[in-house]
């Protein structure tokens, strides 16, 4: 009786974190509740727990509760390491072969992007990254576009957090400037790295989108202005699209 006493509340905390994970601003006690129909006393002993087990956090003066980081790295490691990985990897050798330049899915992590996973170029001139690797949201493709596809005040947020660290004389470290830059980057729905992270390196991102409104990763190409300008570049727009949709269907 107690193993499935225990059984049952293992899969409401999990249902908890389920409803929690996709509200892209979190949710209230009472929208949890709704969701899993619980007695409110029940789910108010679930959330305690998965708050002290850092599995949820309540916004800083706010009723609002979110995922909680070792969810978020469970997630992340899910996504490196889960059964898709395989034929992800496949998905981004493919684009690889046919532009000819690295090619990468990565996510957003706390104020970094983070490389779910990546295939390097057979040039001898690259930069390698493993897996795993993070790099800064405000210098880089991926970074400006999935930021740029949060919700407004989860973006306005994070930006507040960014160091706005300059890597070379093309970063963005001015914050008006950064707002703007979003703006434009939701309007076309591509990032775009001006040699903004290491100079002379150029890169385009892409988004993965659950629906309509939700990124959870991108799918970026990056090559040395020497091999391939920016106009080159997007000119690649369509194929990185087409590996963004078949690494979506792996997720769902």
């Amino acid at each position: 009786m107690q193993s499935n006493q225990a059984n049952a509340a293992a899969v409401r905390a999990f249902r908890v974190l389920e409803v929690v994970s996709a509200r892209v601003d979190g949710c209230t006690l009472a929208e949890i509740v709704e969701a899993i129909a619980l007695p409110k006393q029940t789910v108010h002993r679930l959330v305690g727990q998965l708050q002290q087990a850092g599995l949820l956090m309540r916004e800083p003066a706010g009723r609002r509760l979110q995922l909680g980081v070792r969810v978020e790295r469970m997630a992340l490691d899910a996504l490196m390491n889960g059964p898709a990985r395989q034929e992800r990897r496949a998905i981004l050798q493919r684009l690889v072969d046919t532009i000819g330049e690295t090619c990468n899915l990565t996510a957003l992590a706390g104020t970094d992007v983070v490389y779910l996973d990546r295939v390097e170029t057979s040039w001898p001139l690259r930069m390698m990254l493993a897996p795993g690797s993070h790099v800064p949201l405000h210098a880089t493709s991926s970074g400006k576009l999935l930021l740029s596809l949060l919700p407004k005040a989860q973006r306005e947020r994070l930006i507040a957090q960014l160091s706005l660290r300059g890597y070379t004389g093309a970063t963005i470290v001015d914050r008006e400037v950064l707002e703007r830059e979003l703006v434009e980057t939701r309007r076309r729905r591509i990032g775009i790295n001006r040699s903004e992270h290491l100079r002379g390196l150029n890169a385009i991102a892409v988004p993965v989108m659950l629906d309509r409104q939700r990124a959870c990763a991108a799918v970026a190409v990056q090559a040395p202005e020497g091999r391939m300008t920016l106009d080159d570049l997007l000119g690649q727009v369509p194929r990185l699209r087409e590996a963004a949709e078949a690494i979506r269907a792996t997720l769902a």
